[in-house]
């Protein structure tokens, strides 16, 4: 999930600048030997590169979104990822430069390096795969528990439903005659999702990766690592776990059984949050919708978002929301021990 905060971070294509001459000469200025080897990787809110150098392997530079974290924000995920990385957990953790700072300046811009992990994409449908995955993140929330974000945001409904879906509004991104629709719909999802966290009791908020889907583990022959803490957040240990669950419901609930076997060896799992599944997988549609309109004034995402703010897409996610609350009017999966 990305930051609906910063309206306006990217809207007038902040990364014009951003040159190749620029990107190298960034990463001159901080010592490194570059060979002139960019290799643009998968990022659309930041900008992220594969940068190869004369006596080294190559290194990963990530330029972050003008306007988009203050400062302090950004040190507190390289600071997190760090303390990860310390603990020996398979995270991909920022590099230090020759004065100390993880977080570098070059004309306008920020940016960090990281060194260059690949790895492969993985489908969660291996129940020891899943068990592995549970005890890393259980990991991570040991860690995450021990203190507290101050310059990031929480997990909320606000933050992630009510303000989205009020920018799409505002902002005549939805075709006429679906504006009403989409509307309604969402003043009947959204309620139903204040009774899923009412129900889910008092959460306990932790540090947490914050948007752990699939493409953001990588996997080699050693296993699985975690890349891109840049939405790392406070929130329930369940925002972590829900997106390695996929299918029905059944599939769903034999995947949760593994992923908490392994999760329940590290850390202990509150089942109440499971409440919440539903709930955040319907507001990360919402927030992703937001993003995607957020960003569309950046000349990469019409690009590469081609089927975005069609009427196609509407309808489809029109149909999608109302799936989300007949789910969100079932009772939740059961962790069973």
């Amino acid at each position: 999930m990305n930051d609906t905060n910063s309206c306006d971070a990217g809207s007038q294509a902040p990364y014009q600048a951003l040159t190749p001459n620029l990107i190298l000469d960034a990463l001159e200025a901080e010592g490194y030997r570059c060979d002139g080897r960019l290799l643009p990787l998968n990022s659309y809110e930041n900008r992220v590169y594969r940068v190869g150098l004369d006596d080294s392997v190559p290194i990963v530079a990530k330029f972050y979104r003008p306007g988009r974290w203050s400062d302090d924000a950004i040190h507190e995920e390289h600071d997190f990822s760090n303390e990860l990385a310390a603990l020996e957990l398979p995270v991909v953790a920022p590099i230090e430069n020759a004065a100390g700072f993880t977080l570098c300046q070059y004309h306008g811009f920020r940016f960090s390096v990281s060194p260059n992990c690949g790895g492969r994409w993985q489908e969660m449908d291996n129940p020891d795969h899943l068990a592995w995955m549970g005890r890393f993140i259980a990991r991570i929330h040991a860690v995450g528990a021990a203190k507290t974000f101050k310059h990031r945001h929480t997990v909320s409904i606000e933050q992630y439903g009510i303000k989205p879906y009020q920018y799409i509004l505002a902002n005549d991104f939805l075709p006429m005659e679906l504006e009403r629709p989409y509307q309604v719909l969402l003043e009947a999802i959204i309620p139903r999702i204040h009774s899923a966290f009412e129900a889910a009791g008092a959460l306990k908020m932790i540090r947490l990766h914050g948007d752990c889907h699939l493409g953001n583990i990588l996997w080699t022959d050693a296993g699985p690592h975690f890349v891109d803490f840049d939405d790392c957040c406070m929130g329930p240990a369940v925002q972590d776990l829900w997106m390695m669950l996929s299918g029905d419901r059944q599939q769903m609930t034999t995947q949760l059984a593994h992923l908490l076997d392994g999760y329940s060896e590290f850390y202990d799992f509150d089942a109440r949050e499971l409440h919440l599944v539903e709930a955040l997988r319907t507001l990360r549609m919402v927030h992703y919708s937001a993003w995607l309109a957020r960003r569309w004034g950046d000349p990469a995402f019409p690009a590469s978002f081609p089927w975005f703010n069609t009427q196609r897409y509407w309808e489809e996610q029109i149909l999608s929301l109302k799936e989300q609350m007949a789910l969100l009017d079932e009772s939740p999966l059961q962790w069973m021990l």
